[in-house]
């Protein structure tokens, strides 16, 4: 999956910086990767949330991190606002990449985690839903899973939300194709992680290096891919309960998209299945 780039690294000493890739060694403990799209409005307070807690004193005093904004081909002004943001935030080690065209929330996922230099990096949405503090029982968890930063995926999971009203008041037919997805992921081989659409994810270094070079779809389960990656390559998931809330402007067309996602999970199984799309041990 080539990527092309307008902006490739831009930090906040205003130095373009070498891209680092995830095959080479960590220099910070976490990447915190949120992909954008058309963001202007929601990602100001997002990434409020995001740096109030990791200049947290608790938090910053244990721990180096780096945030990477890849705007995903955007028609609006994303990338100058997150520049702007990051000019308010100096002591921040924040970069912003542009892709020149959408590729899918997937393609900028993969492209913000094959360059990032955390030891553990993080995916989360630029519509701050999931809590931020959140990660630290992520983190908590990896370090019971994985003590020495060997491979291992932390979960954000939403499952215990679903008889609250965070779930309860979404549409009818939003719950129903949300059940709907659950029996076909139960289908095909991920249906012991109840929530796997979460878009708050903790992955060690070790982990990224196997999943992420080996991930092909960029639309919206490209989710599914990542964990049915981890599961052939023996790497162990789990998942942590998170809290959430939905926000407006979602770009997530509930018909459309839903047919996209079936066909593409069709898509994924069967080119798993014939042996295509293998992931390969390093």
């Amino acid at each position: 999956m080539d990527t092309p780039v307008l902006i490739a690294s831009i930090t906040l000493t205003a130095v373009v910086a070498l891209i680092p890739a995830v095959s080479d060694e960590g220099s910070v403990d976490l990447s915190v990767v949120i992909p954008a799209y058309n963001e202007t409005g929601r990602l100001p307070s997002m990434l409020e949330v995001t740096l109030t807690h990791l200049n947290s004193p608790a938090i910053k005093s244990s721990r180096t991190y780096e945030i990477l904004i890849v705007d995903d081909g955007s028609k609006d002004d994303t990338s100058a606002l997150a520049l702007k943001l990051a000019s308010h935030y100096p002591q921040s080690e924040l970069r912003v990449v542009t892709l020149e065209k959408n590729l899918g929330k997937g393609g900028a996922v993969r492209h913000g985690m094959l360059h990032s230099r955390g030891h553990r990096l993080l995916m989360v949405d630029a519509d701050g839903a999931s809590r931020f503090e959140d990660l630290e029982h992520l983190w908590m968890s990896l370090d019971k899973l994985a003590p020495k930063n060997e491979p291992a995926v932390a979960v954000g999971s939403r499952a215990h939300l679903v008889k609250t009203e965070a779930v309860v008041k979404r549409s009818l037919l939003r719950n129903i194709l949300m059940y709907g997805l659950h029996t076909i992921l139960r289908i095909v081989g991920v249906g012991d992680i109840r929530d796997t659409q979460c878009g708050f994810k903790l992955f060690t270094r070790r982990a990224a290096q196997k999943i992420f070079p080996a991930q092909h779809l960029s639309t919206w389960i490209f989710d599914v891919e990542l964990l049915l990656l981890a599961k052939q390559l023996s790497i162990p998931i789990i998942e942590v309960p998170v809290e959430w809330h939905e926000v407006a402007g979602s770009k997530l067309n509930i018909a459309k998209d839903s047919l996209q996602m079936l066909r593409d999970l069709l898509v994924l199984r069967g080119n798993q299945l014939v042996g295509r799309w293998k992931a390969v041990p390093l």
